[in-house]
């Protein structure tokens, strides 16, 4: 029998061993670290060293931010981001924070990011003895029938300390009376009632009036103690007592059910008659003012309705104590429970809740990068508390649910772009499983963190400038834009010219660029004459890490100015100036062509179109100038009386806007005719010498001018003989022999001597309008009128050969910038620079 024996003790011992190791291993699993500290400690306490129980570096909780996850209201406990330590933000009411709960635990939630990491913190807060206990109210009347048998029991108020555990009211004592003594039943959640029992017969003849004294008795060291006053008032006879028709009254009541709803209704029954078996009912004494103000009782029909607002998640249900009492001499009481349940509606929508969140997100983030993350939660219970959560637009982003309960994360699911969008409304849809549904939403802004990767753009490519020659140096001609569409630095754009050894450096180096505005400088004038046009390279560069830069090519184009002057090229005397000296024959009639002008201008267009006026003259009956050709003619026939010798000043302008203009001087010596034909043969000779292009007779007089003198002066005489009388000796007859006047003038300049050979320039010239003032063009019907015309050439070269001309229809001779013919556009035989004037 003692081996047995101490076999079941020892099962029992191995049985209480297991469940206390259960019990210590489900409370450790709830948390990771578990402290325990008493109620009322002053603010600042410590609780312990969270970072170093839970082995983090002291040196990454700042950076990494590391705090507790707290609510909108202000929390309990504060961690220290420099040492880890956990403690008390403000004072703690175990009985405020855990009102008739056995074990008050606090659980908290740490946050550490970069990378994110979340612990759980237990914080256990006991109690201390810190309330007496005390009664509703500080006297209690009782009426009490004689007849009550000893063994009757009375229901008291029982006294209510808030306090909990071992702090709690723990017994009451009655002073010192041989007729009642005090009982107590635990009621386990609902505390200790005390009942006062009737242990010996009352006599109201004896005693009319007891007075006794109760006092409640917490188990505190010291104890504290309330005291209530009873006053018993013995009465006659009313020896029945009301009885309920049920033994156990129970209902369910769906929360949220509208004031005014019945819940249930009670029942008693008194088999005494009159006055003594009407029953009126009451809530018991221990009814709390609180479920008072849920509850309504009917006290003549025992209907019990809603009063209040009843909340499933505050409470899912009630214990309701009904007194049914007699309305006799000596009321009779019975009580009776009633339990109310409550039914879960689906009332509360989640609640969503950012735990971390991440302010700006780099636009080259993976898929898959954390942003935020946020947990969920509903206080109702079953499906009415399933939440699941989604993303309500289409963004790129999504929920990752994690491992623990009701925990999503905010991640990337496809690459970003600032330049198309750089922020985003996240919303995000809680949605509970209930019927009907409820949801909540929560907004999450996303800022998308720009990143260098974008080129600076121009805002032309290329760029083409035009600037007036004579620029001032050093003054700001053009500048050059360009755009990024990153932002902050990565979008400050700096400029810089390319300068390498390729073409055009050296005109690069003349140019200054501003880094920051893009505005170029010319550190030197332009000059048309000698540049016309050239080009280089920008290249603008981001600010970013690392930077982006493009270019781009800038032609530039040297736009003409008038700044220079006209330049006399006939005539041109031997010393450099523009004297000339012509001699022509007395008996030349009206219209003859004295010479002709010949000017230059390096300007083009209007600035090198070039007019002729006649500034001095001794006298304007005799010549008359073209003012578009500069050709010289006389008006009328000489007299016998004129003067030998004229003098012309010609007055030689461009029409530029500031016009620039030059002199030239010709003095006319007018001849006899045979004076004329002697000059003229000398001027053929020289000719024939220098050019050796005249003709084949020609150079074999020249040739044998020592030995055939005389065979010379006759053939001379002979050629001179064969032409019209009318004509001077200075003139060639036309090889066409249509009448036409050739007409010859020699002129020097330097050393070099020059001979003009072609027709008279018709008098019907005009300038073509749009040509620049540089296009010559010779009717046609002139043409057939006259004849076919000879181009008048400038012989500068011997190797120059004049070539004859079509005149089949009107010829242009466009002149260049530098005055040189550049183009003719009638010609079919021959080239137009060999055969034009350079005018």
């Amino acid at each position: 029998m003692e081996q047995i024996g101490c076999g079941a003790w020892r099962e029992r011992r191995q049985w209480v061993v297991f469940m206390v190791a259960l019990v210590l291993f489900w409370s450790g699993a709830s948390a990771q670290i578990r402290y325990s500290i008493s109620e009322e400690l002053k603010e600042g306490t410590v609780v312990g060293n969270v970072a170093k129980d839970l082995g983090i570096e002291l040196s990454t909780l700042t950076e990494r931010g590391f705090r507790i996850v707290s609510g909108s209201t202000e929390p309990l406990f504060q961690v220290n981001r420099n040492d880890g330590i956990l403690y008390v933000n403000r004072k703690i009411d175990r009985e405020e924070m855990c009102e008739r709960k056995s074990v008050c635990l606090i659980n908290l939630k740490t946050v550490l990011e970069n990378p994110l990491e979340i612990h759980y913190v237990a914080v256990e807060v006991l109690d201390v003895n810190d309330h007496s206990p005390s009664f509703p109210e500080t006297e209690k009347r009782l009426d009490i029938s004689e007849s009550v048998l000893p063994g009757a029991r009375f229901q008291l108020l029982a006294a209510h300390d808030p306090d909990g555990g071992p702090f709690s009211v723990q017994q009451y004592k009655l002073s010192h009376n041989d007729h009642f003594r005090v009982e107590v039943k635990d009621r386990g959640e609902d505390g200790k009632m005390p009942f006062l029992v009737l242990q010996k017969p009352l006599d109201r003849e004896a005693v009319r009036r007891h007075k006794l004294l109760l006092t409640a008795i917490d188990g505190g060291k010291p104890p504290r103690s309330g005291t209530i006053e009873i006053t018993v008032d013995v009465l006659d006879v009313n020896d029945n007592t009301p009885l309920f028709t049920k033994d156990v009254y129970s209902v369910m009541l769906n929360e949220n059910a509208p004031v005014g709803t019945t819940v249930i209704q009670v029942n008693a029954t008194d088999l005494d008659g009159g006055v003594n078996g009407d029953i009126i009912y009451s809530f018991g004494n221990d009814v709390k003012s609180k479920l008072k103000k849920l509850f309504d009782l009917d006290t003549l029909t025992g209907e019990i309705t809603v009063k209040g607002p009843i909340n499933f998640e505050e409470k899912d249900s009630y214990l309701i104590d009904i007194q049914a009492s007699d309305q006799g001499p000596v009321p009779l009481t019975t009580e009776k429970s009633v339990i109310v349940k409550i039914i879960d509606v689906n009332d509360n929508a989640p609640e969503i809740e950012i735990t971390s969140f991440s302010k700006a997100i780099p636009e080259d983030s993976r898929p898959g990068t954390t942003v935020a993350l946020i947990s969920v939660n509903d206080l109702d219970s079953g499906l009415n508390g399933k939440v699941i959560c989604s993303i309500s637009e289409e963004v790129p982003f999504k929920l990752m649910p994690s491992l623990q309960d009701n925990m999503y994360s905010v991640v990337t699911k496809s690459p970003l772009d600032r330049e198309k969008q750089g922020h985003y409304d996240v919303t995000i849809v809680a949605k509970d499983a209930g019927q009907p549904s409820l949801s909540s939403i929560k907004t999450v802004s996303v800022v998308v963190s720009d990143v260098n990767d974008n080129s600076p753009e121009f805002s032309l490519s290329p760029y083409n400038f035009y600037v007036s020659e004579n620029n001032y140096p050093g003054a700001s001609v053009f500048s050059v834009s360009a755009s990024d569409h990153d932002i902050n630095e990565n979008a400050l754009i700096s400029y810089h010219i390319l300068r390498d050894s390729g073409e055009g450096n050296n005109l690069a180096s003349f140019l200054n660029i501003n880094s920051e505005t893009g505005n170029i400088l010319a550190l030197k004038s332009f000059d048309f004459e000698t540049l016309k046009t050239f080009k280089f390279q920008v290249v603008a560069t981001d600010s970013g890490t690392p930077s982006q830069n493009s270019n781009v090519t800038v032609n530039v184009y040297i736009l003409d100015q008038n700044d220079n002057a006209p330049v006399i090229l006939y005539p041109v005397s031997a010393n450099g100036s523009a004297e000339g000296v012509e001699e022509i024959p007395r008996n030349v009639n009206a219209g003859h062509l004295v010479t002709k002008v010949r000017a230059y201008d390096a300007d083009i267009g209007y600035n090198g179109w070039l007019l002729f006026s006649l500034q001095e003259v001794t006298d304007h009956s005799l010549f008359a100038l073209d003012r578009y050709t500069g050709q010289i003619r006389t008006l009328r026939s000489f007299t016998e009386t004129e003067e030998a010798e004229h003098k012309l000043v010609i007055l030689v302008k461009d029409n530029g806007n500031v016009s620039l203009s030059a002199t030239a001087t010709v003095i006319i010596k007018v001849v006899e005719p045979k004076e004329a034909f002697a000059a003229s043969d000398v001027k053929s000779s020289v000719k024939d010498e220098e050019e050796n292009s005249v003709t084949f007779y020609l150079i074999i007089t020249l040739g044998s001018v020592s030995t055939l003198f005389l065979i010379s002066i006759i053939g001379l005489i002979a050629m001179q003989c064969s032409k019209p009388t009318d004509y001077s000796s200075t003139h060639v007859q036309d090889a066409n022999n249509d009448g036409t006047l050739c007409h010859s003038i020699q002129y020097r300049s330097g050393d070099k001597r020059y001979m003009l050979v072609g027709p008279r320039m018709s008098i019907g010239s005009t300038i073509v309008p749009g040509s620049n003032g540089n296009t010559l063009v010779i009717p046609e019907n002139r043409s057939r009128a006259s004849g076919e015309m000879r181009s008048e050439t400038l012989r500068q070269d011997p190797r120059s050969r004049p070539q004859s001309l079509s005149h089949t229809q009107p010829r242009k001779l466009t002149l260049g910038a530098h005055g040189g013919v550049v183009g003719d556009a009638g010609s079919t035989g021959g080239s137009g620079p060999e055969l034009a004037d350079r005018v």
